[in-house]
C-alpha cells in the first residue's frame, strides 16, 4: 500500500512540476512578445504568472517533502535485510 501510496504521490508531483513548466513557459513569452513590439511585460501581468510560478513551485516541494517522509517511513518499518542473515550474536 505504500509503495502504491508512493506512486499516486509521484504522479501528482509530476502533474505539478509539468504546471510549473507551464507557468515559466508563459512568463517566457510574454517577455518575448513584449520585447518584440519594444516594450516591456506588464508589472501585473508578470506579477501574476510569477505568483503561479512560484505556488506551483512551492506544491512541488511540498509533495516532494511527503514523498520523502513516505519512503523514510516505508524503509523504517521494512525488516532490515541484512540483519536477518546474520545468526544472533552470542
Amino acid at each position: 500500500q505504500g509503495a502504491f501510496d508512493e506512486g499516486k504521490a509521484r504522479l501528482e508531483l509530476m502533474r505539478t512540476r509539468q504546471l510549473a513548466d507551464k507557468a515559466a513557459q508563459a512568463i517566457g513569452y510574454a517577455v518575448h512578445r513584449a520585447k518584440q513590439e519594444g516594450k516591456e511585460i506588464e508589472a501585473e501581468m508578470l506579477t501574476r504568472l510569477s505568483a503561479a510560478l512560484a505556488a506551483h513551485e512551492a506544491d512541488a516541494a511540498r509533495q516532494e517533502a511527503l514523498i520523502k517522509t513516505m519512503r523514510d517511513a516505508r524503509t523504517a518499518s521494512a525488516p532490515d535485510a541484512a540483519s536477518a542473515d546474520q545468526p544472533p550474536a552470542q
